[in-house]
């Protein structure tokens, strides 16, 4: 099989079930972006993959899942309004977000003022996913009718993602930067 089907050579993509839009449609835009944010959470995990400390190899496992659910999403978004969806989102993939925020967030410091995305090569990575995720968010609550559970996976994922940072920081005992006051 080709990779290269030269369908999209004049600026058109095929949404699920092969609707032809133009690739700055908003669905193209929130999916593409969401792929995007997915392609950073994948560069995080790169400088981890190697780390045998059993806490960080769970943390690489975690987000084997939460790629696979960001996946999840952009299919949600690249399937036209009245058609079946065929990886659904679950209540369950937010409560497990959930879940895992609550048991990092334990373990790390307070918060005792803003932070500035950095530290780790992983954990600045998942900042930057972060900001990928929430630009996704933004682009997403312009689509019409969109499966609510997307905006709260969307959301959720955001939060997650900064605990996420903060928590391989905390882990591979790389101080976070502060803000100068």
């Amino acid at each position: 099989m080709k990779i290269y089907t030269k369908t999209g050579d004049k600026g058109t993509t095929s949404l699920v079930y092969g609707e032809r839009v133009s690739k700055n449609d908003i669905r193209v835009e929130a999916y593409g972006t969401c792929d995007e944010a997915n392609s950073m959470i994948g560069l995080a995990l790169s400088h981890i993959s190697h780390n045998e400390n059993p806490e960080i190899k769970e943390v690489a496992s975690f987000f084997h899942k939460v790629q696979t659910t960001l996946f999840h999403v952009g299919a949600e978004l690249s399937t036209p309004a009245g058609k079946e969806v065929k990886w659904k989102l679950r209540e369950e993939d937010l409560e497990e977000l959930e879940k895992v925020i609550d048991q990092w967030g334990e373990v790390l410091p307070p918060l005792k003022n803003f932070i500035l995305p950095g530290g780790h090569p992983a954990g600045a990575a998942l900042h930057l996913a972060r900001t990928v995720v929430r630009r996704a968010e933004r682009i997403t609550v312009s689509i019409e009718n969109v499966n609510p559970m997307v905006l709260s996976y969307l959301n959720r994922l955001s939060d997650f993602l900064f605990v996420a940072a903060r928590y391989i920081n905390h882990k591979l005992k790389v101080e976070e930067l502060k803000l100068h006051e």
